[in-house]
């Protein structure tokens, strides 16, 4: 068996020497995993600067303040959601993009997200509205209504079920249970929350 002499001591002085986009990457990293794991109320530019294996110097001279970094590693970490799922059928498609919703909330983003968006107060919550909005939120929605407009098209769904207040359904409903209630949102749940609300809602005739 061999042994590697290649130690953290030895590492350290490598990582010390990383510049520009490396270590940029670097410290966002090190910011969502603390964001995911000790959360907003525990993320410290201290705790960022040892996960990075840099100099606290160098955090602060690239984001001078929490919030500047956390809005640059959220925005930078956010999965995108690009294509709306096209399965034949508005149930399957619902199911399909509550699915990727789903996986996006538990990813180390989605967990520093919903970290952010709990412990904040409202005056912090305001400088990350527009990451939220614009990476989360926005694009989710989009995709929801293009689900559901197809669904019209093929006769599944009611003419004037496309406006936000449908469209708002799955993803307030999902950060509630999560949130509320701690709710993972098993393959069935999503199934069953489709079947016995959405598709309810959805349908031609329903009022």
């Amino acid at each position: 068996m061999v042994t590697s002499r290649w130690t953290a001591a030895t590492a350290r002085p490598a990582s010390l020497r990383r510049r520009g986009p490396v270590l940029e990457r670097a410290i966002l990293d090190a910011a969502l995993e603390q964001l995911s794991t000790v959360g907003w109320n525990g993320l410290t530019m201290e705790g960022v600067a040892a996960g990075a294996q840099t100099g606290k110097a160098a955090v602060y001279r690239r984001w001078p303040s929490k919030e500047d970094l956390v809005a640059d590693a959220l925005q930078a970490g956010l999965p995108s959601f690009e294509g709306a799922p096209d399965l034949g059928s508005v149930r399957e498609d619902l199911v399909a993009l509550c699915r990727r919703a789903r996986d996006a909330m538990y990813s180390r983003p989605g967990v520093a997200l919903r970290a952010v968006i709990h412990e904040c107060d409202p005056t912090q919550a305001e400088r990350f509205h527009g990451v939220i909005f614009e990476g989360v939120v926005e694009p989710l929605l989009k995709l929801l209504r293009e689900v559901i407009a197809r669904g019209i098209e093929r006769g599944e769904v009611r003419s004037d079920a496309d406006n936000r207040y449908v469209a708002d359904v799955i993803p307030a409903m999902m950060m509630y249970r999560s949130k509320m209630h701690g709710s993972e949102w098993s393959d069935e749940e999503i199934e069953e929350m489709v079947s016995r609300l959405m598709l309810p809602l959805l349908r031609p005739g329903a009022a």
